[in-house]
């Protein structure tokens, strides 16, 4: 278990720094953790003379000098807490596999990332070593953007699907970051609110429904054993 002087105790945050689902909290003096909060995690922030809640799965619990707190609260334990002497280290240790960020993808580095795969280009684009940063929503969803079926072998992709793969996934992402997320079940942000782009899915958790461009309806079935759905029909 690390100690409290692991997880900054004492210290001053200098930065914030995010890489695909991970983010680093770097102190002044060099130490730094980096957090990951897998399925359920969450990071809470109370002002101060507010208490953090829900107490229940609260792990972590960090004192301000403001009088306010920051919090981790995991109730799957999917996510967690990794300390590192200096954020350099962090990046060797628990940063080295990630592919490139999704939110900051090109083309030309994705078509390089997907050359060598013959896996289905749902499960490819899942694999955070591939590219960082995306879950089974945001796939579903950047793939219907791009006309592209999940099914697709990564590595047949022809250059102008890359480039309308690589546009998707940060035109998707930057419009679930500006509506706070995707609330399903229990994802909220730092202060407890929930997120809005769920009313967004155009095909996730929409298995059966009329597809919203052609009215074509959407087949769903597992792939790589997640939840896929898509249009047989827009999506070649």
């Amino acid at each position: 278990m690390a100690t409290p002087d692991r997880l900054l105790a004492g210290g001053v945050v200098s930065r914030l720094v995010r890489h695909g689902k991970h983010m680093a909290i770097e102190a002044t003096d060099g130490r730094a953790v980096d957090v990951q909060l897998g399925m359920s995690g969450q990071v809470l922030i109370a002002p101060p003379g507010q208490q953090i809640g829900p107490l229940t799965h609260l792990h972590v619990v960090w004192s301000l000098d403001d009088g306010g707190s920051f919090g981790f609260r995991d109730p799957r334990r999917f996510g967690g807490l990794w300390p590192a002497a200096t954020f350099e280290d962090l990046q060797k240790v628990r940063w080295a596999g990630l592919g490139p960020d999704a939110l900051e993808i090109r083309a030309e580095v994705l078509r390089e990332r997907l050359s060598h795969t013959r896996r289905p280009i749902k499960v490819a684009l899942m694999d955070q070593g591939v590219i960082a940063g995306l879950g089974n929503i945001y796939v579903a969803e950047a793939l219907f953007d791009a006309g592209i079926s999940p099914l697709r072998p990564a590595e047949r992709l022809r250059p102008a699907e890359v480039l309308r793969l690589a546009e998707g996934i940060r035109r998707v992402l930057e419009a679930a970051v500006a509506a706070g997320g995707s609330t399903l079940r229990d994802y909220v942000n730092a202060r407890g609110e929930q997120g809005e782009f769920q009313g967004c899915h155009l095909v996730y958790g929409r298995g059966g429904q009329s597809c919203v461009r052609c009215g074509h309806t959407l087949r769903s079935r597992p792939i790589g054993q997640r939840a896929s759905v898509w249009c047989n029909k827009c999506q070649r």
